[in-house]
């Protein structure tokens, strides 16, 4: 099975061209300029009216282009028809672009902003907006994307901290997130912050890398908010349990593959939208959409041909039962907790093993028969792939001694510019990482509970070495394309 939406790889070594476009938290995949021909008002500097959008972008795209302000506008602020039932709606008169820095060292750059910097000069570029605008009497509704969706929480923290006559009234000023890290129940900086649980947990901060884990978005606020998450998406949807190594990497796998499909999301993706349910009693204004995933992301790289794509549906259904532990629950890559309360990381989910054994089975009877239908539509095109069959030969021309000298310069410089965000990853995995988990194990012993004084350790230990992990293969795949790029340059 494949989603319409899915790049296609044809080796793991196609994967930088994927992180390129897609890079962690929200640099977003072109739009096509037939989405950018039926925006409603796009403009740069506006004659401000009486409801106006303004819309940020992710790490790397400090300035959003029409065709993003379009394509999000489009599936998430203002369609011409809703796209599933119940989809919250923001009809506005004029659509902005808002910079902000969007830094995120390594990812963006040895010489960018790194996180934290990125968010606070983030948050004070929004505050003057909202501030400015609602005085004028102008009502604003505020897209945030990956990153700059932890902009909008931190701006709702620094709103609620006002007294409540200077802040701007319910009706002037909405909220909508994509992919935020800052989802209370499966984004990656609320779900290794364990001081909403216990403010006596240490902060989890990683200074070498300038990342804090700063918690959820506040739920109760009078502000209307719309959360959009993606299954698997590793920023916005992070196992509730990373204990389990196989959950882990597919989350990594959703930042690759996932995270930064928002913009091009299908009407057919979007009508499959499930309200996640609040806690009891909730009052607040906010509603939280999960989007299911239709493959898992970390057989993607297998897709890129049609042998492939059918390994990749014979391990998929009992994978996914697999990955899904991470989760809590064998049937979804979701917690199943209240989606406005923030929820750290545990330890092991509370499963029926009988239950786990029953799906592994079914999934392995889906997965075979998955697999032969796939061999029997096999295509002979995809059969000369398998065999190599079919490649083009290219002339040969030999390069000038200049441009070999280019080359090697450039690939050298690509490899001792990876050698700072690599000792950098390293520092905080063998300094900040060993004493937050010595200070956990410290306090769960002293409250008694030897379980999570042993387990919580553990589990944020194996979390936070696979994402790194994942990092820095990150940054080292860049490095070895720009370096292969250099090279193929020289015979192209």
């Amino acid at each position: 099975m494949t989603t319409p939406s899915r790049p296609a790889l044809r080796t793991f070594g196609a994967v930088p061209l994927a992180v390129a476009g897609i890079l962690a938290l929200g640099a977003a995949p072109a739009v096509t300029p037939a989405v950018a021909a039926s925006a409603k008002t796009v403009v740069a500097q506006a004659t401000l009216l009486d409801t106006e959008s303004w819309i940020m972008g992710g790490s790397g795209l400090p300035v959003p282009p029409p065709q993003y302000l379009t394509a999000l506008t489009d599936r998430f602020l203002d369609p011409a028809t809703p796209k599933f039932a119940g989809q919250p709606l923001f009809p506005v008169d004029v659509t902005n672009p808002l910079f902000t820095p969007e830094g995120l060292y390594p990812l963006t750059g040895v010489k960018s902003l790194p996180l934290d910097t990125s968010l606070d000069q983030g948050v004070s570029i929004l505050h003057q907006k909202i501030m400015d605008e609602t005085a004028a009497g102008n009502n604003l509704v505020v897209l945030g994307y990956s990153q700059s969706a932890v902009i909008n929480a931190l701006e709702i923290k620094q709103l609620l901290s006002l007294p409540e006559d200077q802040r701007p009234d319910a009706d002037q000023l909405s909220f909508v997130m994509l992919g935020s890290p800052s989802t209370p129940d499966g984004g990656l900086l609320s779900r290794f912050d364990l001081t909403s649980i216990n403010p006596n947990l240490p902060e989890l901060t990683l200074p070498s890398l300038g990342v804090t884990f700063s918690g959820g978005t506040p739920a109760d606020t009078p502000w209307e908010t719309a959360f959009y998450i993606q299954e698997y998406d590793g920023f916005a949807d992070f196992p509730k349990y990373p204990l389990n190594l196989l959950a882990d990497i597919n989350a990594f796998m959703g930042i690759m593959f996932v995270h930064g499909t928002y913009p091009t999301l299908t009407d057919a993706q979007l009508a499959s939208a499930i309200e996640l349910p609040v806690s009891d009693g909730y009052t607040g204004n906010t509603q939280y959409f999960m989007i299911p995933t239709e493959d898992l992301p970390m057989l993607a790289p297998l897709r890129g041909s049609g042998f492939g794509n059918a390994i990749a549906d014979l391990l998929q259904p009992s994978l996914r039962v697999l990955v899904n532990l991470g989760y809590g629950d064998i049937d979804h890559g979701w917690s199943q907790g209240p989606a406005d309360v923030s929820t750290p990381f545990g330890v092991f989910p509370d499963v029926n093993p009988a239950d786990v054994f029953t799906a592994l089975v079914n999934g392995a009877q889906q997965g075979w028969t998955d697999f032969v239908n796939d061999l029997q539509n096999l295509s002979s095109s995809s059969a000369a792939d398998l065999l190599g069959f079919g490649a083009g030969s290219a002339d040969f021309v030999m390069p000038s001694l200049t441009d070999i000298v280019n080359a090697f310069t450039s690939a050298s410089a690509t490899l001792y510019a990876t050698l700072l965000p690599t000792a950098d990853i390293l520092n905080s995995l063998i300094t900040t990482l060993p004493a937050y988990s010595a200070t956990l194990f410290a306090q769960e012993l002293a409250s008694g509970d030897l379980l999570n004084a042993i387990g919580l350790p553990l589990a944020a230990t194996t979390g936070l070495v696979t994402m790194a992990a994942g990092f820095e293969l990150e940054v080292m795949l860049n490095a070895f394309s720009s370096i292969q790029a250099d090279f193929a340059d020289l015979f192209g």
